[in-house]
């Protein structure tokens, strides 16, 4: 018997948008860090991974922001169930 229920939904607790900013802040400092100089493949890494956040943290505002304009129902509960019901 199918469950009616999403396969691909997230039990994870999300991350507020400034708890994000505050990962994205850390990786780019600790990539600027003086124990860092010495392994450039981690600090591209690490900045990779700062970029990739803050990018996170602007798709996640963009998808609130069309769920919040939206007139279509479905697309509205769409977008919030990407954004975890926030």
């Amino acid at each position: 018997m199918a469950d009616s229920e999403p396969t691909n939904t997230s039990t994870t607790p999300q991350m507020s948008p400034a708890e994000m900013s505050g990962l994205a802040r850390r990786l780019h400092a600790r990539a600027d860090s003086v124990l860092m100089r010495d392994q450039p493949g981690q600090q591209i890494d690490m900045r990779t991974a700062a970029r990739l956040v803050e990018q996170l943290i602007h798709l996640r505002a963009e998808l609130r922001r069309a769920a919040d304009a939206t007139d279509d129902e479905s697309t509205e509960r769409h977008l919030r169930e990407i954004l975890g019901g926030g």
